[in-house]
């Protein structure tokens, strides 16, 4: 009885979400001017592009009382119980499935993550981290066959450059290892979105339960052996450490990713998904202003081309390639 309520709120929510790589596309006379956007759809695109950078910062609290891998194992079984009515057996599409949980769920979470945890330095790996649509971009010409023009191919030398460049800062050298984890966070979550373009007709809660479902029991085994003392942070753990955990699973995950797909539905995607950059501008911002983090010249200078790079990718991409990409983070 509890998973029917839960399953019929849960579709309310997403009356208007169409399958992955459906043939569904915005109304083509809908504007691509942003400022086209209606007041309260623009208002609500930037309030998601603020829940998903408050994600990132409100983690970095939450590390304060779990672990990396424990927060990122609490975060998907949260959800796995959620959206465990939405589990559906698609024949012949099971081990494209399975990569993408895999790549696009533990393994980019737990890196990303693992990245916040061992640096001081947010801002760094956020950056590093917009390293995955250059990435996928790169994925889908050698194993897709995807025309690359020369835009593109201008928008991937400026994001890899601008990352490049932040690491010749000698302030950086300390925040690193943080950035590798955030380059190889992203490179997962482009295998992921790859893989995503091989498969149609699963909608999205479909994708995202099976991706907390298949993820979670390798990042609870990681999480017993790896976390020195998992039971000893669920009892010990503040209100702050389990907000942290909610708010990622909650917030971010059903609330902002359903209201992203709101959006995908009544506007071009060509139009929505550029404007989902200001999440990490928000989220870099939020790490200076609450986390005390220090950003040089170098770095900022990194993070704009880097940011420029994206953009131009994002807007050169296919309507269908981008939202492949938005689906899988």
């Amino acid at each position: 009885m509890t998973c029917l309520v839960l399953k019929k709120l849960m579709l309310r929510l997403v009356l208007s979400c169409a399958p992955i790589n459906s043939s569904h596309t915005a109304n083509p006379e809908s504007p691509r001017n942003p400022m086209s956007l209606k007041p309260a759809h623009f208002l609500l695109l930037v309030l998601i592009n603020l829940i998903f950078a408050l994600a990132i910062i409100t983690s970095k609290f939450g590390f304060e009382d779990f672990p990396p891998l424990l927060f990122t194992t609490l975060r998907f079984a949260i959800l796995a119980a959620i959206l465990f009515p939405f589990l559906k057996i698609h024949k012949g599409r099971m081990r494209e499935i399975f990569i993408i949980s895999l790549c696009g769920g533990g393994l980019q979470f737990a890196l990303f993550y693992g990245g916040i945890y061992v640096t001081d330095n947010v801002s760094a790996v956020v950056i590093a981290s917009e390293l995955g649509v250059p990435f996928t971009t790169v994925l889908g010409m050698v194993f897709l066959g995807e025309a690359v023009g020369w835009r593109r191919w201008t928008g991937m030398l400026l994001a890899f450059g601008g990352v490049m460049f932040i690491t010749f800062d000698p302030a950086v050298f300390g925040y690193l290892f943080g950035m590798m984890f955030g380059v190889f966070a992203a490179a997962s979550g482009a295998v992921a979105s790859v893989f995503m373009r091989l498969i149609k007709g699963v909608k999205v809660f479909e994708m995202q339960a099976w991706i907390v479902t298949i993820s979670f029991p390798p990042l609870l085994i990681l999480t017993l052996f790896f976390d020195p003392d998992p039971i000893g942070a669920l009892t010990t753990a503040s209100w702050v450490g389990w907000g942290a955990v909610l708010f990622a699973a909650l917030i971010s995950n059903l609330f902002a990713h359903a209201g992203m797909f709101f959006l995908f539905q009544r506007y071009e995607v060509s139009l929505i998904a550029p404007l989902t950059l200001l999440a990490p501008i928000i989220a870099i911002g939020l790490s200076v202003w609450l986390l005390g983090d220090i950003l040089t010249w170098q770095m900022i200078v990194g993070a704009v081309v880097t940011t420029a790079g994206v953009l131009i990718i994002t807007l050169r991409r296919p309507a269908e390639t981008l939202r492949d990409v938005e689906v899988t983070h």
